[in-house]
Order: structure tokens, then C-alpha cells, then sequence
């Protein structure tokens, strides 16, 4: 399972330094139309976690625990199984990962972005191995509610700015007007300015399509989260 996991890891980490140094190669508009697509990516990425996380977040141990089981019952090649399963869960959450970070990296917020990874990285660690070794238990429901809602405040950001990125690109010249000017509030230039800025994309002086678009995405989202989740229905079998 951990050669999984580290053939996984090396090929997220190996792809996204491959992205972000081959990006700063394009010339200026086309850099910043490309941080504008990742940036939507990352935004699409992101709500499918948040929703299909919200689906399955009181069954993931039970459906983890049969994936392996299942991977186990294919004979002489359960190795390969093992591998190929962890393999595919820990890239599809890897390259999410990826595609997050490169938006928020390209808004070049200094070290900001880097630290909070690699804080990220090593609670992920120390929460993984605390559960692992029995010493947490976590209401993985309430978890997954929290931290959804607080992503999707974070894709909100992103699409605000994917939008400042077209703009900048030269694809998107409407409604430009700045929306409200918070520097003398809230400047972008002080620690928690700094800080809203690279976690959730705030801006001093947006743009009214900024806000917009910003808004356009949170609301139905925030609606469609406080629903109450469909049940599965699966058709029952009879011996």
C-alpha cells in the first residue's frame, strides 16, 4: 500500500513542478489566461470534492475497508491490486491538490502559499497517523461539513479570481469598475490582508465582475450544500 502511495505522490508533486515551471515560459497574457484556466479547474475540481465528499462521508471507512478487501480477493496478483487501488485514490486526491495550489501559487503571494502546503502536509500527517494508531477518532460527518464549507469559500476566491485573470488576459473587459476600496481598511500589504488574500482570494479594490462572479458561484453553491443530501436507492436482490 505505501508503494501506493508513493508512486501516487511522486507523480502529483512531479506534475505540478512540471506546470508551474513551464507556465513562466508564456509570454505575459498567455500566462495569465492559463492561471485563469487552472484557476477554473481548480474550481470545478474543488466543489466536485466538497458534494461527492458530502455524499459519502458516513460510508468512506466502509467503502475504503471493501476496496481492499476486494483488492485482496484477486488471487496471486493482490499486490498489484493494492497498489493500483491506492495508487488511483491517492492521485485523484493529489491532483486536486495539485490544481488548488497552482492557483493559488500563480497569484504570487510570496511564501505564503508554500508554507501553508507544507502546514497542510504535515497536519494531514500527524491527523493520519493519530488515527491510524488509535489515539483520534474523528466525527469524519461534522469534519468533512466544516472543512467543505470552508472550500467552498476558498472556490469562490479562485473563480473571482480566474475572472481577474481573463481580464488581464485581454478575454474579459466588462464591468470593470471597481466595485469598493478597502486599502485603507484592509490592505492587501498587511499580515492579515496577506493572509485572506492567498487563502481566499480577497482583493482590496475588486472589480464589480469580480464580486459578481464571486457571489454568483457561493450562493447556489451554499444553497445546493445546505440541502438535504438524496438517499441512495439501489435495487434491492433477491435470492
Amino acid at each position: 500500500m505505501w508503494i501506493g502511495v508513493l508512486l501516487a505522490a511522486a507523480l502529483c508533486l512531479g506534475l505540478g513542478i512540471f506546470i508551474n515551471e513551464t507556465t513562466g515560459e508564456f509570454p505575459q497574457k498567455q500566462q495569465e489566461m492559463f492561471e485563469g484556466i487552472v484557476a477554473v479547474i481548480a474550481v470545478f475540481i474543488l466543489t466536485w470534492m466538497v458534494f461527492w465528499m458530502r455524499k459519502v462521508s458516513r460510508n468512506v471507512k466502509k467503502q475504503l475497508e471493501e476496496a481492499v478487501d476486494n483488492a485482496l480477493q484477486k488471487g496471486n496478483n493482490h499486490g498489484w491490486a493494492l497498489i493500483l487501488m491506492v495508487f488511483f485514490a491517492v492521485a485523484r486526491e493529489g491532483l486536486e491538490s495539485v490544481f488548488f495550489l497552482l492557483a493559488s501559487f500563480q497569484q504570487d503571494l510570496g511564501i505564503w502559499p508554500p508554507l501553508g502546503a507544507m502546514l497542510g502536509l504535515a497536519t494531514a500527517i500527524v491527523l493520519g497517523f493519530m488515527i491510524y494508531w488509535g489515539g483520534l477518532r474523528l466525527n469524519l460527518g461534522a469534519f468533512f461539513k466544516w472543512t467543505s464549507l470552508f472550500i467552498l469559500l476558498v472556490a469562490a476566491g479562485l473563480s473571482a479570481g480566474a475572472i481577474r485573470a481573463f481580464h488581464e488576459a485581454g478575454l474579459w473587459n466588462h464591468f470593470q469598475d471597481v466595485a469598493f476600496d478597502l486599502s485603507a481598511t484592509l490592505s492587501t500589504h498587511t499580515l492579515f490582508g496577506t493572509l485572506l488574500e492567498g487563502i481566499f482570494g480577497y482583493q482590496e479594490a475588486p472589480s464589480v465582475s469580480e464580486v459578481a462572479v464571486y457571489f454568483i458561484y457561493l450562493i447556489p453553491a451554499l444553497v445546493l450544500f445546505a440541502l438535504p443530501p438524496r438517499a441512495s436507492t439501489s435495487p434491492s436482490r433477491t435470492a
